[in-house]
């Protein structure tokens, strides 16, 4: 306790804390001295009294002194000048950046007779004056129970607030910030405070703290008047940091905020960028409406690219204004239907349009001499494995040693059986990928044959070549769609056309097919394996739609008894997986769906709830979910006849954590430490599905953390988390010639040179490695990672839920389900057009990308740069940025297919 002869004293409020007030500060100082714990709040204070002041510093504090001294006068006419001498004071003093200026420290005395006499003071300018200097001085008290800043400003509106600098503001602020949360939860009114906001903003603005203005904004939930406050210099840095902050908020602020920064860039005329949030929010209005604006010919076909790479066919019916030509041209565009020309460009510039073989791939003269000659044996499962990898290397290019070119052409389908017959026929649609009439003419042949196997997997080749790019003729509806196919009587060739169906139109909305697929899934007679193929394939077809038809018959089948030991089948999870496609990034609208699969009896809804789910949130970063994902694994399962549906609840919930995670940097790195744990004290079931995580979570990113874990697993005592963990490194190193995970796929395939199924995951791990000859990638992001793909991410999800047993599907006989791959897979170029969409060769710097939100100045966005000629490759977190001025581009991205513009101003400056 302080001795009784201490300096007057007063206490803050609700805190406890003891203040000196007046010039006896040294005794109560002393007093203090038993309290060591309150010194060290007590620093300023402190310092006050047993500094030695310099004399300037001393004639600066007998000068504020004398002021207040002025202002408790009875003298009215000394209260004005005295408070602008104060005011002056504060303003022109420059102490550094981490200290209190020194007339805010000799005035923090005197505050608490200085808010006595306010409240003495008659109503006026000079009470106004006084309040103004209040709220300053009351910025150095950083109690939680007073925002003392905030009272007295608001006491005093009209003051020059921008004056005080920019540290008041953001004080200001903050304690706008908490006051405002506290007066809403207490349904008081706001209105002053947000008043007080709309002065602040601006200010914020001009001093280059967008961040600031946005969170302000954000906190009193005005976001939607920030276009008013932005102006041409200010619009590019807000509407980066909004976008950047989409990824940490939740529904439906998320999208509040993406609809705030179309409207930016709309109304600055930012139209790819407009566009590129307009696919984010899947809302095909504002994808159509950003056409209609655009009115030059050049920037409709880069809007065009831009929708084609979502894979979003949405019709956009006659565009005005537009030649013939130019429509056919931007349709084109948006069917990709250039995308193979453009691909082998790529190829010839690379040079790599010479086919790979097997062997090349393989390089068994680098294994070791003892099984060298195990590994590469001629036997069917060996051969399919062969026609595996020769789809993936080659895909794309149109030309390879085994299939198409070479002596054994035509007998390779004959070195293998059954359904492999079929895979290695469905090869060439990947081989041919993209080229729809020159591919058709080779398959052709193949739909005449009698062998069901060989017309079953000319229907998926066809649906492989078709997938993301359509011709006017359509010929992969009236191939796959024909009912001579759908009804065939072998249930093979009748999926493979369903699944071709669901290749060919993913992302298409298209209406049509619902005649097809609908009665399939409705017919209560069919085999379950085609019915959720069918299921499956309206879900890619319809995916992220929540259409009604689709989803009432999938519940019909969930719902009605007498299919209650049908469901327990094997194939019932691609059944839950359609319905989960349809919710696809609808967030909080799958809700009501969700709650109706609770009142579902059978044990299938648990994990088809959590499919639902995880797909509903795919790509939010959204941590509460990810935490109620994380409760289900952490549930210890008993044994019960519904066991395996409890086992593939928490399989599901360990791939969502991957899923969900994946669309933010922090979450991602999270969601890998979570991993780890997952492995050491998870379940055996558990176990198994980490790998597919890991692999989804990093598809085409080999990260070295990541495949040095994978690479462990590889050789787990449970064989089916090797087989997985197997798959998982292709999937990471897919598309990316990586060296490393190369030479351990080598190993692995000398180290299971007798163990058949983990062996053929090897080579097809092999062969996703070098997919198109290391030119593509299989990661669902795309645009400098700001969109993601639905109908990418769906293939992935399909091949996975395969994975969880794989030795009941992918090393079976269901091989066939990895070609659900194709619908990731896209070349990872930059290729730069000119507005004819014509290749046109120039100079581009390319880097690692560098975030730049929030930064000062102009930043570079890109570091450790190499100046290349285009078409170039851009690796995973690569960037590309123009040489020079020669040209400008239409888009704001350089990735994929860009179309550049001619820069008029050029040729004056040369």
């Amino acid at each position: 306790m302080a001795p009784k002869d201490a300096a007057p004293t007063v206490t803050d409020k609700g805190k406890g804390k003891v203040k000196a007030t007046d010039g006896k500060a040294d005794e109560a100082k002393k007093g203090k001295d038993a309290q060591p714990q309150q010194d060290n709040k007590k620093g300023d204070d402190k310092d006050d009294a047993t500094e030695e002041l310099s004399e300037e510093d001393q004639q600066l504090k007998s000068e504020l002194d004398m002021l207040v001294e002025r202002l408790k006068e009875s003298n009215a006419s000394l209260y004005k000048p005295s408070l602008e001498a104060m005011k002056d004071s504060i303003k022109t003093s420059t102490s550094s950046m981490t200290a209190v200026p020194k007339p805010l420290k000799f005035l923090r005395p005197h505050y608490e007779p200085l808010t006595q006499l306010y409240e003495t003071w008659p109503e006026g300018d000079d009470k106004a004056s006084l309040a103004d200097v209040l709220s300053v001085i009351g910025m150095t008290f950083s109690d939680e129970d007073r925002q003392d800043t905030l009272k007295y400003r608001l006491l005093s509106p009209s003051q020059d607030i921008g004056s005080w600098g920019h540290e008041y503001t953001r004080h200001l602020a903050l304690e706008i910030g908490e006051v405002y949360a506290k007066r809403i939860a207490a349904d008081e009114d706001v209105r002053d405070l947000v008043d007080l906001a709309m002065v602040l903003v601006p200010l914020f603005l001009k001093s280059n703290a967008e961040a600031d203005a946005v969170d302000l904004m954000s906190e009193l939930e005005i976001i939607e008047e920030l276009p008013g406050f932005l102006d041409q210099d200010t619009y590019p840095r807000v509407c980066l940091y909004l976008v950047s902050m989409v990824n940490l908020l939740t529904f439906p602020e998320n999208e509040q905020f993406l609809h705030v920064a179309h409207d930016i860039y709309r109304t600055y005329g930012q139209h790819t960028q407009a566009m590129m949030i307009a696919i984010r929010l899947n809302d095909s209005d504002l994808i159509v409406q950003g056409f209609k604006e655009a009115k030059d010919p050049a920037l409709k076909k880069q809007l065009a690219f831009l929708v084609g790479r979502q894979k979003i066919t949405t019709f956009l019916g006659t565009l005005p204004d537009i030649s013939p030509q130019d429509g056919e041209e931007i349709l084109d565009a948006m069917h990709s239907v250039n995308l193979s020309e453009y691909f082998k460009t790529l190829g010839k510039e690379l040079n790599i349009l010479e086919p790979k073989t097997t062997e090349d791939i393989y390089k068994s003269h680098l294994e070791s001499s003892r099984v060298a000659g195990m590994t590469n044996l001629d036997s069917a499962r060996h051969n399919l494995a062969a026609g595996f990898v020769n789809a993936f290397v080659n895909a794309g290019f149109g030309n390879d040693k085994m299939m198409l070119q070479g002596d054994e052409k035509e007998t390779w389908v004959w070195k293998t059986k059954d359904e492999g017959m079929m895979s290695m026929v469905a090869s060439l649609g990947t081989l041919l990928l993209w080229d729809v009439e020159g591919g058709l003419d080779v398959i052709d042949k193949y739909t005449y044959a009698q062998e069901p196997q060989i017309l079953a997997g000319a229907m998926l080749a066809i649906g492989i070549l078709t997938s993301g790019t359509k011709i006017d003729s359509d010929p992969a509806l009236a191939l796959l769609g024909d009912t001579d196919r759908l009804e065939h009587k072998s249930p093979l060739v009748r999926t493979a056309s369903i699944m071709g169906l669901g290749l060919s139109y993913a992302g298409s909305l298209k209406e049509e097919l619902l005649q097809f697929l609908l009665p399939i899934v409705s017919n209560p007679d069919q085999d379950m394996q085609i019915t959720a193929m069918a299921a499956l394939s309206l879900g890619f077809v319809f995916i992220g739609s929540a259409n009604s038809d689709v989803s009432e018959a999938i519940m019909m089948l969930l719902m009605d008894d007498e299919h209650k030991t049908k469901l327990t089948d094997k194939w019932t999870r691609f059944l839950s997986l359609g319905l989960g496609l349809l919710y696809f990034g609808r967030q909080e609208e799958a809700e009501v769906m969700l709650e109706t699969l609770k009142a579902v009896e059978h044990p299938v809804a648990r994990p088809t709830y959590v499919l639902t789910e995880i797909c509903a949130w795919a790509g939010t970063g959204a941590v509460l979910k990810i935490q109620d994902l994380l409760h289900i694994c952490n549930t210890h399962i008993d044994e019960s006849e519904d066991r395996k549906m409890d086992e593939l609840e928490q399989i599901y919930a360990v791939i969502g954590i991957a899923l969900v995670a994946m669309g933010e940097d922090v979450g991602q790195d999270m969601a890998l430490r979570h991993f780890g744990h997952l492995t050491h004290y998870g379940e055996s079931n558990i176990r198994r599905a980490v790998p597919l995580a890991l692999g989804l979570i990093s598809a085409s990113n080999p990260q070295m953390k990541v495949y040095d874990t994978l690479s462990r697993y590889s050789h787990d005592n449970d064989n089916e988390v090797a087989i997985n963990a197997i798959f998982a490194m292709g999937l990471l190193g897919a598309g990316t010639n990586n060296a490393r995970l190369a030479q351990l796929l080598r190993q692995l395939a000398s180290y299971y040179h007798r163990d058949q199924e983990s062996l053929f995951m090897v080579r097809i791990a092999q062969g996703l490695l070098h997919m198109g000859k290391g030119t593509m990638t299989l990661n669902p992001f795309h645009t400098d990672r700001q969109i993601l793909s639905r109908v990418s991410t769906a293939g992935l999800l399909a091949v996975l839920v395969a994975m969880i047993d794989a030795k009941q599907f992918i090393t079976s006989n269901s091989h066939y389900l990895l070609y659900f791959l194709v619908t990731a897979m896209h070349p990872r170029f930059l290729v730069t057009l000119d507005e004819n969409l014509k290749p046109l060769t120039v100079n581009v710097r390319v880097g690692q990308a560098v975030d730049v939100v929030g930064q000062a100045g102009r930043p570079k966005t890109i570091t450790g740069w190499q100046t290349q000629s285009t078409p170039v490759l851009l690796s995973y977190g690569e960037r590309a940025e123009l040489e020079n001025e020669e040209y400008i581009s239409l888009s704001s991205t350089l990735e994929g297919l860009v179309i550049l513009k001619k820069n008029p101003e050029w040729e004056a400056e040369n």
